[in-house]
């Protein structure tokens, strides 16, 4: 009797992968392979040309791009996309231009590979040295970002790998597109095209496919929403290195002088909504949420944010705006939009509590002119990043002087924060002797 074998075999996600698209994603994952040898002994001239050449490609192909990205915007339109993953997934000529200046910035960074990160000489003569080495192959699953698909190809490049991407249906003709340009452009360069591929042709069975391709890739990044997130971590049987969603807070202390405070909860908040290092959370000293809150909540009502309070909070509110009861949903929401949870506490402590409770790990903020409470602040809350009197939305590979990011990681092994050149780069040990053997 003949059995219809089954495609769902270790794949908790359910979703069917078909041989034909294990086998080409596979084979996608051993050209990628190929093209990493390659680049791994690629002098840091010979990449920064290539760099370079892909940034020249990607303006001269500015109005190709655009009408690529006009398609994905209104079918993220008629499909009833949030207006914050529609910033993320737009493209205009001036953010086209942001991007290959990002990748002219990359080029002009130091090289990671071949950093001495330390050494010594044993007493019996061996000498020792830790190098960074290229990973080798990078695979990143993202969604709505096509400038995703710029920065993993430039990182990647520079650091030494090669990237295989998946972009996700929502910016599939942008990133067909611009896959096509920067593969050109690497071919100009005299390196292989298969330094950058796409795997957005074979959907999320392709997806599925690359998680599981154990040892072919070697770490794989997903960035994006929580649920694209927990599915990688939680499926993939490749390296994964997390990437956070971004439950961010900032706290004003009873000490902040609210003409500081006010303009960095108005910039973590508004100035770009629909990313990750957004807030998502006020937190106000009660000692502080008299003389604050009235106007803070003035001025985010204005700019068009929807508040979300604890009781307290709206015992502060203005006439004329609208405090939304929150819940611990609230709490634990990262909005993507104009909105903002709001809450009164007693304490420092009350306030890392809430933090600890609630973050997802990206990053953190306080206000304060007291520089214990800066540094308990500092000490006690677990993220990856954590500002004092600055805005959230500075956690940022290119605002960090780190050049373009591959995401920003919120676990603790291998890196934490954004992930510029080193962390797309392991170590290895090499040991010179003179014929020693050991005893």
């Amino acid at each position: 009797m003949t059995t219809t074998p089954d495609l769902r075999q270790d794949h908790p996600t359910g979703t069917p992968v078909p041989p034909e698209v294990r086998e080409a994603v596979l084979d996608v994952a051993r050209r990628a392979g190929a093209a990493a040898r390659v680049l791994a002994t690629a002098t840091r001239a010979t990449k920064d040309a290539a760099l370079h050449a892909m940034a020249d490609a990607l303006v001269a192909s500015t109005a190709e791009i655009v009408e690529a990205n006009a398609v994905d915007l209104e079918r993220g339109r008629a499909a009833g996309t949030s207006a914050g993953l529609l910033d993320r997934l737009a493209l205009t000529p001036d953010r086209v231009a942001a991007i290959a200046a990002a990748l002219r910035e990359l080029a002009s960074l130091p090289d990671p590979v071949g950093e001495v990160v330390r050494g010594s000489t044993l007493p019996n003569g061996l000498r020792l040295r830790q190098v960074r080495v290229p990973l080798g192959v990078v695979g990143m699953i993202y969604e709505a970002r096509p400038n995703v698909t710029v920065d993993a190809a430039g990182l990647a490049l520079k650091s030494g790998n090669a990237a295989i991407l998946r972009g996700g249906s929502a910016a599939a003709a942008s990133n067909t597109v611009v896959v096509g340009v920067l593969r050109e452009a690497l071919r100009a360069a005299g390196l292989p095209a298969d330094a950058v591929q796409s795997i957005d042709e074979h959907g999320r069975a392709g997806a599925v496919a690359l998680m599981h391709a154990r040892g072919l890739v070697d770490l794989l990044v997903p960035r994006g929403g929580a649920d694209l997130i927990r599915t990688v971590v939680q499926e993939a049987t490749v390296p994964v290195v997390e990437t956070g969603t971004g439950n961010c807070h900032v706290y004003v202390d009873a000490s902040a002088d609210p003409a500081v405070a006010l303009p960095i909860i108005l910039n973590s908040k508004t100035q770009r909504v629909g990313v990750c290092n957004a807030a998502e959370t006020l937190l106000v000293h009660r000692d502080a949420a008299a003389t604050f809150l009235p106007p803070a909540l003035a001025a985010l009502h204005d700019a068009g944010v929807t508040l979300h309070g604890d009781d307290r909070t709206a015992a502060h509110a203005p006439e004329g705006v609208t405090v939304v009861p929150a819940t611990e949903e609230d709490w634990a929401t990262e909005y993507l939009s104009l909105d903002l949870a709001v809450r009164v506490v007693d304490s420092l402590e009350e306030a890392v509590d809430h933090i600890r409770a609630w973050s997802s790990g990206h990053t953190e903020a306080i206000v304060t002119a007291d520089l214990a409470a800066s540094e308990t602040f500092v000490a006690q809350v677990d993220s990856a990043a954590v500002m004092v009197n600055a805005s959230t939305r500075f956690t940022d590979g290119g605002e960090f002087g780190l050049g373009a990011e591959i995401g920003i990681s919120t676990q603790k092994m291998h890196a934490r924060g954004p992930m510029g050149l080193p962390e797309l780069t392991t170590t290895k040990w090499v040991v010179h002797g003179d014929g020693q053997v050991r005893p």
